[in-house]
């Protein structure tokens, strides 16, 4: 037997809009939070400050910002209890990582987006000096939190690499850490959007990835990798509205801030939120994502403690269970 959270909605979800609302807010925190502070500094910006129509301006798509998205959409969806993704990734915590007891906590690991402040902030909140973090091979675990600015060193400064314990000297290369803080124990998570590109390191333990269309959403050992793989749901589920509001923020932007031709956004619920983003158009971004995430609907889901059988198996709910549809004229 094994201890098992089954997460389950509270309340319906009004319509696919709210699920849109839910990837937008960090999809605009990332790309907010990809650009460089010289260039802000350039225009007399500041990450609190600018618009979403000085972004449209300002903002050129680079070829890592559609998978910082993914990450901070990824992170989001667990802090914010999405269902879909919570059931995925706790599976693999407890029967691949051996975490048990709790719900998953994300900690982001913003060093290459807006500095070290988020992390270490994330730090002071959720790890403690016992915090360990399992890496899947033999011996003690290391306590993360010691080793945090040595890990924010070492993706900055290829010299400072060495220094991490040999045991987790690849942690630099990890894009969130997961973990509950019931026992206090965590892993190493890369994040991708493309699985081709998945590397294993030293002291990463998760990998998350989106499903393919249509085929297994099995979560697995890579041996060779060292990498437990945990795809997360596409077909209309998680990953494929994340894609959806990945392209309405994107289509949005490329229009100066401005409702686009309806050929580029041809979807009544795309139109009805690229509307909400453009009347906020003179707001600080940060802002646009505060207000967002306040029109989410609150008490999506509940948790439910249990035991199962080790050789039971469950699958993730399609999200036109949890979502709604809605004609939006």
């Amino acid at each position: 037997m094994i201890n098992i959270s089954k997460y389950y909605k509270e309340e319906e979800i009004s319509s696919e809009v709210t699920a849109l609302y839910a990837v937008i807010a960090p999809i605009l925190k990332g790309i907010v939070f990809s650009l460089k502070r010289d260039m802000l500094n350039d225009f007399d910006l500041t990450y609190d400050t600018i618009t979403l129509a000085q972004l449209a301006r300002v903002y050129r798509e680079g070829s890592g910002d559609h998978g910082i998205c993914f990450e901070y959409a990824i992170h989001d969806a667990i802090m914010h209890n999405n269902p879909d993704v919570l059931a995925r990734i706790d599976t693999a915590l407890i029967k691949f990582c051996k975490i048990k007891n709790g719900n998953p906590i994300s900690i982001l690991f913003g060093a290459e987006k807006n500095g070290a402040l988020q992390l270490i902030a994330s730090t002071y909140k959720y790890l403690t000096d016992n915090s360990a973090l399992l890496t899947g091979t033999k011996g003690q675990p290391v306590k993360l939190k010691k080793h945090i600015q040595g890990v924010i060193n070492a993706f900055r400064k290829p010299s400072e690499r060495e220094k991490l314990p040999n045991s987790i000297n690849g942690l630099w290369k990890a894009d969130l850490f997961i973990g509950k803080t019931e026992k206090d124990q965590w892993v190493g998570a890369t994040v991708k959007t493309n699985p081709s590109q998945l590397e294993g390191a030293r002291g990463l333990r998760l990998a998350l990835i989106p499903a393919d269309h249509g085929r297994t959403d099995k979560i697995y050992k890579n041996e060779a990798k060292n990498l437990i793989i945990c795809p997360l749901p596409y077909d209309r589920s998680f990953v494929e509205i994340f894609f959806q509001g990945w392209n309405i923020v994107k289509t949005f932007l490329n229009a100066d801030a401005q409702l686009p031709k309806e050929i580029l956004l041809p979807r009544s619920s795309d139109r009805f939120v690229c509307k909400e983003l453009q009347i906020r158009r003179t707001y600080p971004v940060l802002g646009v994502v505060e207000a967002f995430e306040v029109l989410q609907q609150p008490g999506l889901i509940a948790v439910k403690d249990g035991t199962v059988p080790l050789h039971t198996t469950t699958q993730t709910p399609s999200i036109d269970k949890i979502i709604a549809p809605m004609t939006i004229n």
